[in-house]
């Protein structure tokens, strides 16, 4: 299947509706929203409550779906707790077209107090046309006064993938590119403690299991197994003066997370690794924003193949497959202007690197990896944004489809 036919399928996905219980009302028009990252995952649930009284159902489903688009990025209702069961397509290069499903709840755990965010638990699949397979449970808490912050995620997943080798020389030979197969679990939780209005701190754990298979050149993992299990236990430190977290205007956010592997917790690969990330958002003017953000992840010790640092993935360095490029070490950025044109349409135009180098000594400024394009945005929700990016890369031009800003 082409890119264009992908994405008409993607664009008819968006707007089929989902199942929503309510007691208060009878009919409502949902909307979803579905973004996978591995190693990351970012995702908003919302709905979209046509009247407080049931409406006439439409036969026609030309109407229905002008209703839909009509009313998706209307203020949602405040519910004690909103179930809903949600689908939703995502595009990338490296797992082209997949359909998510979602079933989750949104809830408060204090009601009275208003400026406390919504606490969200969320149950997901997801299937693509590359033969990606996953399923989990995610989870964020805002505890009340939001003095604590707790968080969580859990996900197996299969996927059938590319690998190049390790190190940007076997990177950029397009001989290396081989098969394999992977099967990862997860578990990821973490637990902040708010210190002031803007600063959290706390510890973080994590889990991993991953075993891989049918390798066409299995040289290329230089003699590491291909089954790997990781136990780690670290802390996070986050700085967060965002006006709106998933579609910031203005402030600033930085996350400083510092994790350890040690072979008293059972592994054969020790290691440790410090991630830094930096964003900035201003509005210069009404309708632009120009956002900021730089990145670097370091490893340090026997670090497994299955732990680099990669380039590529959803939210950086669009259009690069994920992994052909990776490392020890990486250090990346990009710099995006948001334009809002008119109506619930907008674009984007942005700059970006990535370098993956094994030591700092070994750093090679001509290894720098460059990334730029253009974008499309369409308001699916207040300040959601549906995303069609086209990014270029050192070997070309790839498209991606996906949920709410890169970054």
């Amino acid at each position: 299947m082409n890119f264009w036919r992908g994405f008409c399928l993607c664009c008819i996905l968006t707007l089929i509706g989902s199942v929503r219980v309510g007691a208060q009302t009878e009919y409502y028009v949902q909307d979803s929203v579905y973004t996978e990252t591995f190693g990351r995952v970012d995702s908003l649930i919302t709905d979209t409550l046509v009247g407080d009284t049931v409406r006439h159902k439409s036969h026609n489903p030309f109407k229905w779906i002008a209703d839909y688009l009509k009313n998706t990025n209307k203020e949602e209702s405040d519910k004690p707790f909103d179930f809903s069961v949600l689908l939703g397509p995502s595009y990338t290069a490296s797992t082209s077209l997949g359909l998510g499903a979602t079933a989750s709840g949104l809830y408060k755990w204090d009601r009275d107090d208003p400026d406390l965010p919504k606490s969200n638990v969320s149950l997901f699949a997801n299937a693509t046309l590359a033969g990606m397979f996953s399923v989990g449970l995610r989870g964020n808490n805002f505890l009340p006064k939001e003095r604590y912050r707790l968080n969580y995620q859990m996900y197996v997943y299969t996927f059938p993938s590319y690998f190049w080798g390790i190190g940007y020389e076997n990177g950029v030979q397009d001989a290396n590119k081989s098969k394999y197969d992977r099967v990862k679990f997860q578990f990821r939780p973490d637990f902040l403690f708010r210190l002031t209005p803007s600063v959290f701190l706390g510890p973080s754990a994590d889990v991993t299991w991953m075993k891989t298979s049918n390798f066409e050149n299995i040289a290329l993992i230089e003699g590491q197994d291909t089954k790997i299990v990781n136990v780690g236990l670290g802390l996070n430190f986050t700085y967060d003066t965002r006006d709106f977290v998933l579609n910031a205007y203005r402030g600033n956010y930085i996350r400083i997370e510092q994790m350890s592997y040690p072979k008293a917790f059972g592994n054969k690969y020790a290691y440790s690794y410090t991630d830094l990330t930096y964003c900035a958002y201003r509005q210069f003017w009404k309708t632009g924003v120009l956002a900021l953000e730089l990145h670097s992840m370091f490893n340090y010790g026997n670090v497994p193949w299955t732990s680099l640092a990669l380039v590529g993935t959803p939210n950086r360095m669009r259009g690069y497959y994920e992994g052909q490029f990776r490392d020890k070490n990486i250090v990346e950025g990009q710099l995006e202007l948001r334009q809002h044109i008119k109506g619930r349409h907008g674009a984007v135009v942005w700059v970006g690197f990535a370098n993956v180098f094994p030591e700092f000594d070994r750093l090679q400024i001509r290894h720098t990896l460059p990334n730029g394009g253009i974008g499309y945005r369409w308001e699916f929700k207040q300040r959601v944004n549906i995303r069609l990016d086209l990014g270029f890369t050192r070997d070309g031009a790839n498209f991606s489809f996906n949920i709410n800003e890169a970054f």
